[in-house]
């Protein structure tokens, strides 16, 4: 390993079947759409996958498990929110049809089982689970934890796989202030994984690369039919691709809020999966869990017997 390849790069190399799985919910899979391309353009067999805030219960998807559902660009239902269909929808119009599955929001028993199916199904021997933020990296003890509980729950039902590779991947620093996250102490959390070898390198998307042009192309693809649910993460990190700085707003949804868009969303960030579980203070406590209102209650619990960090500032 030199300064020429990333960590990142080399956990890679030898995979030939890889996840790219949206963590958070809503739109964090569009955040590993520049590593979907890039990966597909050495010939790396990519599959993506989402947890839904879609009620998938009200389209016509093919449930695979009870948590599980695979969609196509023909998928009926839940018209005014349902990205991956869209998305779906824009890589047909290129003449693409790669498999995407959407998880439900359960627990990380039935979670788990959900992703254990993709990965038999593809042979899968890489799983990169995308955060669209950084808040996936909170350990519990921190002064604001953002929205903690999907990215949590994919966390633990990933780290219970038997994958060869598991990485997460963060885009957009900075974002998950409006959420009540401390950047500061996301910094200090990557310099404590780096102790431990589990940092494995941060780099920049651009516009300029094609990559970056995709993202793009399928974010304003999807937009375009759900204008009234736009992301506002994604248009965050793509305002910060176009160059845009400080309280620059593409979407009416931010108008009552002050933005800091700035280079640093640009950054993808990775990490070694099981070095982020292992770090993580209440992560084996949701074991079992079956419904996203255990784990609520599990990380409620938590913060109520925890002394918080107290807040900081980045003295830059």
């Amino acid at each position: 390993m030199t300064l020429l390849e990333l960590p990142f790069l080399t956990k890679l190399r030898t995979a030939q079947r890889i996840l790219v799985s949206g963590a958070g919910g809503g739109f964090d899979v569009f955040a590993g759409l520049p590593l979907y391309f890039a990966l597909r353009a050495v010939a790396k067999d990519v599959v993506l996958s989402n947890l839904s805030f879609t009620y998938l219960g009200g389209t016509d998807a093919r449930f695979l498990t009870p948590a599980l559902a695979k969609v196509t660009a023909l998928t009926e239902g839940e018209e005014p929110y349902f990205p991956e269909r869209y998305l779906c929808q824009w890589f047909a119009a290129r003449g693409e049809a790669p498999p995407m599955y959407c998880f439900d929001k359960v627990g990380v028993a039935p979670l788990r089982d959900a992703y254990a199916h993709i990965v038999a199904a593809h042979g899968i021997d890489a799983v990169v689970l995308i955060d669209g933020g950084t808040d996936i990296l909170m350990r519990g003890d921190e002064a604001g934890l953002g929205t903690p509980q999907e990215d949590m729950t994919s966390l633990a039902a990933v780290a219970g796989l038997s994958v060869p590779q598991r990485i997460v991947t963060c885009l957009g620093f900075g974002i998950d202030a409006f959420h009540g996250v401390c950047h500061a102490q996301f910094l200090e959390n990557v310099a404590a994984l780096e102790t431990v070898g589990g940092y494995l390198g941060a780099h920049a998307l651009q516009l300029s690369m094609p990559e970056g042009q995709l993202f793009r192309e399928a974010l304003e693809f999807v937009h375009a039919r759900m204008p009234e649910r736009v992301s506002i993460v994604n248009t965050s990190i793509l305002s910060a691709l176009e160059g845009h700085f400080g309280d620059h707003h593409r979407t009416r949804r931010t108008r009552t809020s002050k933005l800091f868009i700035n280079p640093l969303m640009t950054l993808y960030w990775h990490f070694d999966l099981m070095a982020v579980a292992e770090r993580s203070l209440y992560l084996p406590s949701l074991e079992g869990t079956r419904t996203v209102f255990e784990v609520n209650a599990i990380i409620e619990a938590f913060r109520r017997g925890v002394v918080l960090r107290p807040r900081s500032n980045i003295p830059v």
